[in-house]
């Protein structure tokens, strides 16, 4: 089912020391070969399972310049969830026309600006922002309408979207979906198609083949009963990646190739061909990065179960909140920080240093020697780690270098300075 080679983007003990001591740490970092090569990947699997299938990289995952500069360079298009996801691609040089806009609840201004730049779709997501769009100025963009297809995924529940009881798009199973296109046509807004997003970090890709097959079923029953022609089904990302040694992901040309034939076995005589289009994320992006950490305080205290040691390192929350706020697991390799040949491992538990219990990962086995100006390379921080980030406890966002593919490492967003810490505050006048 999945590949056993495990490509992901790691540093060399030596890399990863000269990183920590040019750049500091906390330090997030990518590799610019490994995310090429998994956009590369992927396209390819799903032009083959499906000609002339297009790919929108999903920018929540990861919306630093360098990155959207490369997804589109490699043939991606940019799909936002905001205005300042709009604004970072446009800085990235990314055509407008080459974006979609999402969102469950799109501000007046959102839309405007989306208006404005020309941006190339907008995906609909509820009646309101139907009526709005309509009424709204301008050239309007060609629109997609979001289905909830009500289909529940293997996934943990705070990343799932796709079941009926969401926040999400319009459901099937209540008429709303087949409302919503009416509704958009009579009032001359352009539709191409249909969209939906079942959840992410999808292992088992059930859920994503039933959510591409509901949604081509969805498209012929709209030409059978008003003759609309659907020209794009966009099923959405969410394949998931190898966080943990039992993680199997499937390969990509698996993935594609099954829900591509879903998709084909549900549109299967209803004359309907229309474009297939995926918005991969977490899945390009996640694997080809890393961060490192430096070891600080190293203590052992009693438990029920026994001792446990507590190593603590310089970030924690602010820079990689999914651990507490899903229970996210993640590989954790050791580097002596000197050099030294580090020791036999033992069970330890990573602890970051706000004021919270933010236990990073619990009970990974590391060298039992560990010791303060050591460090700890995180592995498949890439995706939803910088663009989650904040300033909890007054701590500067981490700096994200991008490896060149020649070894040279180049700053693509730099550490918060104390004074941009600050910048947003004021002190009115008068207060003692």
């Amino acid at each position: 089912m999945n590949s056993a080679l495990d490509d992901r983007f790691r540093l060399s003990a030596e890399k990863a020391r000269e990183l920590a001591r040019e750049f500091g740490t906390p330090l997030y970092v990518i590799g610019e070969e490994a995310l090429r090569s998994r956009v590369r990947r992927y396209r390819a699997a799903f032009e083959a399972a499906a000609p002339g299938s297009e790919i929108t990289f999903a920018s929540k995952a990861n919306s630093t310049l360098a990155v959207l500069k490369i997804a589109y360079a490699e043939g991606c298009l940019i799909d936002c969830a905001s205005e300042g996801e709009m604004r970072a691609a446009l800085a990235a040089g990314v055509p407008a026309a080459k974006m979609h806009l999402h969102g469950n609840n799109k501000l007046v201004n959102e839309l405007e600006f989306a208006i404005e730049i020309g941006i190339g779709q907008i995906v609909l997501d509820n009646f309101e922002e139907i009526e709005l769009l309509a009424g709204l100025p301008g050239a309007k963009p060609r629109c997609m309408i979001r289905l909830a297809p009500g289909v529940d995924p293997k996934t943990n529940a705070k990343i799932s979207t796709g079941q009926a009881d969401t926040k999400f798009g319009f459901n099937i199973v209540d008429g709303s979906g087949e409302r919503a296109l009416l509704r958009a046509l009579e009032l001359g807004v352009e539709v191409d198609g249909f969209h939906c997003h079942v959840g992410s970090q999808l292992l088992d890709p059930e859920a994503q083949v039933s959510g591409g097959q509901l949604l081509a079923e969805f498209a012929a029953q709209m030409k059978a009963r008003h003759g609309f022609e659907t020209q794009v089904l966009n099923v959405g990302g969410g394949m998931g990646i190898r966080y943990t040694e039992d993680d199997e992901p499937m390969a990509p040309e698996d993935y594609c190739r099954m829900i591509c034939e879903g998709i084909g076995s549900a549109l299967e005589g209803s004359g309907l061909n229309p474009k297939l289009v995926q918005e991969p994320g977490r899945s390009i992006i996640g694997e080809a990065g890393v961060t490192l950490y430096e070891v600080g305080a190293v203590k052992t205290v009693p438990a029920a179960q026994g001792p446990r040691t507590y190593v603590s390192v310089d970030g924690g929350l602010s820079d990689n909140p999914r651990p507490a706020l899903y229970g996210s697991p993640y590989p954790v390799e050791a580097i002596s920080g000197d050099g030294r040949a580090l020791g036999e491992p033992r069970a330890m538990t990573v602890s970051g240093r706000h004021c919270e219990t933010d236990r990073l990962f619990a009970d990974k086995m590391l060298p039992g020697d560990l010791q303060r100006g050591d460090l700890l390379q995180v592995l498949c921080t890439g995706a939803y780690n910088s663009a989650m980030a904040s300033n909890y406890n007054r701590f500067p966002r981490p700096a994200t270098v991008l490896v060149r593919g020649d070894g040279r490492a180049q700053v693509v967003q730099h550490r918060e300075s104390w004074d941009q810490v600050l910048a947003r505050e004021a002190l009115p006048e008068g207060l003692s």
